[in-house]
């Protein structure tokens, strides 16, 4: 046997667990600490934006309905998905702490893939609410029910919560022994995984198959819906009325296409070749794709909705009549 290929049979023999990682981050990217400050500012703006419609859902009795239990979860995805990623971003690079342990790595790629995986099987959901309401109107209310909501979004953590616990779950049997320096901003599974000197044909596998669950199977189930709509709105005679069906559907497409167009390019071009593909700009898209979404959704597809401008002036006159008495009650002792 060759020196090379004893070499390698001890490797492979030898399981080598590291007691920590060290994340890069940017790579000779000037000025890298005003980006992490931007991410500061659009984790403040997103956690009030989902906060204040995760409190006015559960504040106004209006939206207990099934629309809004699945935007409830989208915000609530939202908020978790940006607080599992942005503030030990912020704690890594800005307070220069970039050796992460072993376990809390780990924990770290979990907790972002998960929820990252919930919303996109969320969306999912969104778009199934659209297609009732466009394609069986009459039967919309019997279908679309609190039961019935609440059983696919069970689905959809239960299949985030298993995908994504065996991709992680699959790392502690890599054997690190060689370099522990991950060429990203956070814990991410495939530049973490390709640092393992003995087999990864499992690890590929699952990489693949949350690939799938993630981008592939949702967006096929989302053009299956608007393919559907789009017939259906073709039998709509008003052009009125076809326009009005089109326009609740616009602000979910705009959310699938902030969600899904970046991580799919991403997912792409690292298949095809991730040597092609510049650290820099790999993590400023990754980035974006955890984070702006989560800022966006509430904006664009709730806060703007009549039912819920129509909640925020009823919980208003609630508080001035509260308010009222109050003062009246006060004054007359």
């Amino acid at each position: 046997m060759d020196p090379e290929q004893k070499v390698a049979a001890v490797l492979n023999n030898t399981f080598v667990r590291p007691a920590a990682f060290y994340l890069t981050g940017f790579s000779n990217l000037p000025y890298a600490n005003y980006y992490y400050v931007f991410l500061c500012f659009i984790y403040i703006l997103t956690v009030l934006g989902n906060g204040f419609l995760l409190s006015l859902i559960y504040l106004g009795k209006m939206l207990h309905t099934p629309k809004y239990m699945i935007v409830f979860s989208l915000a609530l995805t939202d908020l978790c998905g940006s607080t599992a990623l942005i503030p030990k971003v912020l704690d890594t690079f800005l307070f220069d702490r970039r050796y992460i342990v072993y376990e809390a790595c780990l924990s770290y790629m979990f907790f972002v893939w998960f929820f990252a995986c919930v919303q996109s099987w969320t969306l999912v959901t969104m778009a199934y609410d659209r297609f009732v309401a466009i394609c069986f109107p009459l039967r919309y209310h019997r279908i679309v029910t609190k039961p019935s909501v609440a059983a696919v979004l069970l689905f959809a953590w239960g299949l985030s919560l298993s995908v994504i616990a065996c991709m992680v779950g699959l790392i502690d049997r890599l054997s690190f022994c060689g370099s522990v320096v991950v060429q990203s901003f956070y814990c991410d599974h495939g530049p973490l995984f390709r640092l393992a000197c003995n087999d990864k044909s499992w690890n590929l596998t699952l990489a693949f198959l949350a690939t799938v669950v993630l981008i592939g199977i949702p967006l096929i189930l989302i053009a299956f819906t608007y393919l559907c709509i789009s017939i259906a709105l073709r039998r709509i005679a008003s052009g009125a009325e076809r326009l009005k069906a089109f326009k609740t559907c616009t602000s979910h497409l705009i959310l699938v296409a902030i969600f899904f167009l970046p991580l799919l390019g991403t997912s792409i071009a690292t298949m095809v070749s991730i040597s092609n593909i510049h650290t820099n700009a790999r993590i400023i898209n990754s980035t974006l794709t955890h984070t702006v979404p989560s800022l966006l959704n509430p904006i664009i597809y709730s806060l703007k909705t009549e039912e819920v401008l129509n909640c925020i002036r009823r919980l208003c006159r609630n508080n001035w009549f509260h308010n009222s008495v109050s003062l009246k009650k006060i004054t007359s002792l």
